[in-house]
């Protein structure tokens, strides 16, 4: 089979939405992290976040299984530490088996309309 998707990835327009509009857990405001292993090994898959005003964290280690799909909410990663919310950042991702990446975010903020949002976020 050919392969699909590369080995590293750039996503500049990260943000965890806060505050958050209604209730929980369901309309918590995230950023998720997807990404598709159409390989037929474990991917084992680093990412590094980068911030406006200082130096960047990571490598935050996300496994994901061979031929499956992982969604990870930014929001949960803490280790080495937690993503600050309603705070700008972009990430590097890099796997060892290629994976297609995508960044999604549901943003809950009351912005007058009275309802929430999904977003996808293109990745490069």
């Amino acid at each position: 089979m050919k392969e699909i998707g590369g080995h590293e990835f750039a996503l500049a327009g990260g943000v965890v939405p806060e505050p958050s509009h209604g209730a929980e857990p369901e309309f918590t405001g995230y950023d998720l992290l997807c990404v598709l292993n159409a390989a037929d090994q474990v991917a084992e898959v680093e990412m590094t976040v980068y911030h406006t005003d200082r130096e960047p964290v990571g490598p935050y280690r996300i496994r994901v299984e061979a031929r499956r799909v992982r969604q990870v909410r930014v929001n949960d990663l803490i280790d080495p530490e937690a993503i600050p919310l309603g705070t700008p950042y972009g990430c590097v991702v890099r796997s060892d088996v290629p994976v297609v990446v995508q960044m999604l975010r549901q943003d809950t903020r009351d912005n007058g309309r009275g309802a929430p949002g999904i977003t996808c976020l293109p990745f490069v």
